[in-house]
């Protein structure tokens, strides 16, 4: 049992390195966002949506994912190619193709009986996607590739040493596929030749560079509702709980949560002005066994959801939806 365990880890390990590996100063300059105030990037919804205000607004100083983070390149890659896909011709005439990374050459090795053992790729190329980008941002793109690359043995041994690394890799699966969703419904809120999105454009191709942003002077509500805090008074947090997990659910590989099964909802410590530091609860969900029980933890800074923990992965911190943290600092939920 332990073997397969083991096994199962290393083969989920793998998956999540190659999904990557194949995607394969604080001083800004200031500009009148007057002109931006009608055509502001449309975020809510969206799983990265604190990410992506935050590029827009040029507030790079807020982004929790950093630049050399692998994150931002999945994020950069998936953002290239949805825009290429759904934007296409609103590229300039200089386009250029956004190139995939396949095997050329496989190493193979059989057993005694002639059966395939391993399969290891020992020479790779690049072939055309069919999708094409702004040649300023696939520039942009293909300097945070290359401190992926660089670190790419390391990152790979932290990952699989991690004391959490399978809590991690399924993470990394969840982020992935929210992700994709975020890159269906960003197309669909905003305008390919919008001012906001060609804002975004800008300073994402600023933040991979390491250089200034293009910094507007409104902060952004998800900044704004960390400082705030959470609010006072009571809660409807059988309805809190049930919004962050459904959210975190769309993302779930196996199982299916059960909207409304939110149950024996527990706050175990409050902070002085009686917002709870923590919340625990049960829920359903169904799977390959049918319906089951589950249990979440949900820890508070500053009267804010700060980390989802699901019992099957007790010390993985899930982050919560910054539209629906929001919605909660606004007092939307309140009894």
């Amino acid at each position: 049992m332990k073997l397969s365990v083991q096994i199962f880890h290393l083969f989920l390990i793998s998956i999540i390195w190659l999904l990557f590996v194949s995607l394969s100063s604080n001083d800004s300059q200031n500009f009148d966002s007057a002109a931006l105030d009608e055509a502001e990037l449309k975020t809510d919804g969206l799983y990265f949506a604190e990410f992506y205000d935050n590029i827009y607004r040029g507030h790079f100083e807020n982004l929790e994912i950093k630049r050399d983070d692998m994150m931002f390149l999945t994020i950069f890659d998936k953002y290239l190619r949805a825009y290429g896909g759904n934007c296409d011709r609103y590229l300039p005439a200089d386009k250029v193709e956004i190139l995939n990374q396949v095997c050329k050459t496989e190493e193979v090795t059989k057993n005694g009986w002639g059966d395939v053992v391993s399969r290891v790729c020992v020479e790779y190329t690049w072939v055309g996607s069919g999708l094409y980008a702004k040649p300023e941002l696939y520039d942009a793109y293909a300097v945070v590739d290359q401190i992926q690359r660089s670190k790419g043995l390391n990152t790979m041994m932290d990952m699989i040493t991690n004391p959490n690394s399978m809590g991690n890799s399924v993470d990394m699966i969840h982020k992935t596929k929210g992700l994709n969703n975020d890159m269906v419904k960003l197309f669909q809120m905003n305008a390919c030749n919008g001012e906001a999105l060609k804002r975004f454009d800008e300073n994402l191709e600023l933040f991979a560079r390491n250089k200034a942003s293009i910094r507007m002077q409104q902060a952004s509500k998800y900044t704004t509702m960390k400082k705030t805090g959470g609010p006072t008074g009571a809660q409807n947090f059988n309805k809190l709980i049930d919004d962050l997990v459904y959210d975190q659910a769309k993302t779930w590989a196996f199982n299916k949560y059960t909207a409304g099964s939110i149950t024996n909802v527990y706050s175990s410590t409050k902070d002085s002005q009686g917002r709870p530091r923590e919340l625990s609860a049960n829920y359903s969900y169904s799977g390959f066994g049918g319906n089951s029980r589950g249990s979440v933890r949900i820890t508070f800074d500053n009267g804010l959801p700060k980390c989802i923990y699901f019992s099957d992965f007790p010390q993985n911190c899930k982050t919560p939806n910054s539209s629906i943290l929001s919605a909660y600092s606004e007092g939307k939920y309140a009894n």
